[in-house]
């Protein structure tokens, strides 16, 4: 075995154990070997998993060369997830909010900072049963710019609000941003961890 051909096909072009036993007529087990033994890190599975998923590379980019305006940004969009988002998900990025501005600011925060692919934001709406369920879902879709088709299905929560002004404040729902990428998720736990 090669190891510049080994590692060109592991390492740089994400070719999975398996695939490259193919190409060389060589089992699984003596790929692993080899790959032992020119210090070659395995993936993990999740790793794997992945590169398998996002075939062309990271659907988001690193910020790169940061202007004034771009670091008020990224301030914002990771104080906005510090406050906002889930945490504990560690599978995706997501934030939920009854306000639409604040919502909407968090999507440009990934956009402009971190150059996601906007198609692949879904959102998910959660509303008391005392709120029309299309009423809050064409609500959400006209002030954010993204068509049903984004939608999970709402959760409409079976409880009946009392009188407090939260009543207000909620009257089209709870909507949580999802962008599904383990890799960003944890991109943004790191810069939280660091301040």
């Amino acid at each position: 075995m090669d190891k510049e051909y080994l590692y060109r096909e592991y390492v740089s072009n994400k070719k999975s154990a398996a695939e490259i036993a193919l190409d060389v007529n060589y089992t699984v087990s003596k790929v692993n070997y080899w790959l032992k033994k020119f210090n070659i890190e395995k993936r993990s599975i999740s790793e794997s998993i992945y590169i398998k998923n996002n075939i062309k590379g990271d659907p988001f980019t690193l910020p790169q060369n940061i202007s004034n305006y771009d670091d008020f940004l990224f301030g914002l969009g990771i104080g906005l997830f510090w406050g906002e988002g889930n945490k504990r998900n560690k599978y995706s990025v997501r934030l939920g909010n009854t306000d639409p501005s604040l919502i909407k600011m968090f999507i440009k925060f990934l956009i402009h900072t971190y150059k996601i692919d906007a198609t692949k934001l879904r959102f998910g709406l959660q509303i008391f049963n005392d709120i029309d369920p299309n009423v809050a879902l064409q609500f959400w879709s006209k002030e954010l710019g993204f068509s049903l088709d984004y939608f999970y299905p709402s959760i409409v929560v079976s409880q009946i609000r009392g009188k407090g002004s939260y009543g207000r404040k909620s009257e089209h729902g709870v909507l949580t941003v999802y962008f599904n990428n383990m890799k960003l998720k944890t991109s943004i736990s790191k810069v939280i961890e660091n301040i």
